[in-house]
């Protein structure tokens, strides 16, 4: 109300009639450009956040199973406690690994690393799509009997370590710690195996800094787990629903365990992300509001030029409220033409980075920002932009309506 009030005594006190039309144009113009440049923003930076999540989505899920089933109480677990055969035969199960995780010490030359191992059968490869991943070396737990294990990028590099390609592989020394073993004075607690390293994976930057995967007799023979194990990991069909699988799969394997999802392992990460993603969402439409105000400024300049004209339109028989239609609608013409440029120049230049890739992210070796488009995105735009142009073109309409009424 405060801006409509100013705007109205501006023009009407110290504009003359040809200053009015081009201000007026010049106004409308920026209120064109500023919706339009906030309608693009909404949608560029709601699919980079787009992309972004499917890139974390990516990097946390291809290394943690889609659905892990774990023991309630302990750690570990027999594994005939589940019957393989019936996980197995569960419709939209496709892989299934058993796995034993624990911490070690990774030793080569004279540099020693804590890891975390993931000892695994070799159908885990699958469900980690591990090829995908692959930096250098063959992604093999096992060859001409001999076991192989893998480790993340880096820290092969804390190690001092790399992979010969004529050798094709490195030593490294794991110590794991006895189980059960009672400390004594000049007792050992650690048991140590020589591991050949075959590849190195990146995926992300828990994995890639401190987890090495092992074969499951190797990790069993080390760790004297025996028939234990620690988790069994599933990989589902694309087409499954993963809650239904979830509960289906928890029935079968009775109350001593539990099943969880990756997203539920990596919760804080995925909900941070779409935290920030309606944190963004809020501020932008903060600043649309901002630019809306130039929307009115325009439409009480119309209203001040027009002044004299609405005598006549009366004396023609139009009512208050088809006077107030002219300068409602005329309000929505101006904020529509600024959705429809916006939206047209933002999936632009987001269609220009999907197939060009011309803005890459730092530190990645030159790999493309992610961009994910969704039509979900397009409606919400549209939706809140729409009704704070409805807001924004009806209030000054009906006061400057009302102001208009009040002196006549």
């Amino acid at each position: 109300v405060i801006g409509i009030n100013i705007s109205f005594f501006i023009a009407k006190r110290y504009l003359s009639s040809k200053r009015k039309k081009n201000v007026i144009n010049a106004i409308t113009m920026i209120s064109v450009v500023g919706i339009a440049i906030i309608t693009a923003a909404l949608v560029i930076l709601l699919s980079a956040f787009n992309g972004i999540e499917k890139m974390i989505e990516n990097l946390y899920s291809d290394f943690d199973a889609e659905l892990m089933i774990l023991p309630v109480n302990g750690k570990t677990f027999h594994e005939d406690a589940i019957d393989l055969g019936k996980i197995k035969a569960i419709q939209g199960v496709e892989t299934v690994s058993r796995q034993i995780e624990e911490i070690v010490v990774l030793k080569h030359e004279k540099k020693w690393v804590n890891a975390k191992m993931f000892g695994v059968d070799s159908s885990f490869l699958e469900i980690s799509n591990t090829q995908k991943h692959i930096v250098d070396g063959i992604p093999v737990l096992k060859m001409d009997g001999r076991d192989f294990g893998i480790v993340g990028v880096t820290l092969l590099d804390k190690l001092g370590g790399y992979i010969p390609e004529k050798v094709g592989h490195e030593l490294v020394q794991i110590y794991a710690p006895k189980r059960d073993a009672k400390m004594r004075l000049g007792s050992n607690p650690f048991r140590s195996r020589t591991l050949n390293i075959s590849s190195r994976v990146n995926y992300n930057r828990e994995v890639n800094a401190g987890s090495i995967v092992v074969p499951i007799d190797f990790a069993k023979e080390i760790l004297n787990y025996g028939e234990d194990i620690s988790a069994i990991c599933l990989a589902i069909d694309d087409n499954a629903d993963q809650e239904n699988l979830k509960t289906e799969i928890k029935e079968t394997v009775g109350d001593n365990f539990k099943v969880r999802s990756n997203y539920e392992k990596n919760e804080l990460i995925f909900k941070t992300s779409k935290s920030e993603k309606v944190i963004v969402l809020v501020i932008l439409l903060f600043i649309f509001i901002l630019a809306a105000f130039n929307l009115i400024a325009s439409i009480t300049m119309l209203f001040v030029e027009k002044k004299d004209n609405l005598a006549t339109l009366e004396s023609f028989g139009a009512t208050r409220k088809d006077m107030f239609k002219i300068f409602f609608y005329e309000g929505l013409l101006i904020s529509g033409r600024g959705v429809l440029f916006g939206l047209v120049l933002g999936y632009a230049i987001c269609f220009l980075q999907l197939y060009t890739g011309v803005l890459t992210m730092p530190n990645s070796g030159g790999e493309a920002f992610p961009i994910g488009i969704k039509w979900q995105d397009t409606l919400l735009i549209v939706s809140l932009v729409g009704v704070l142009s409805f807001l924004f073109s009806y209030i000054p309409a009906k006061i400057l309506l009302k102001k208009y009424s009040s002196k006549t």
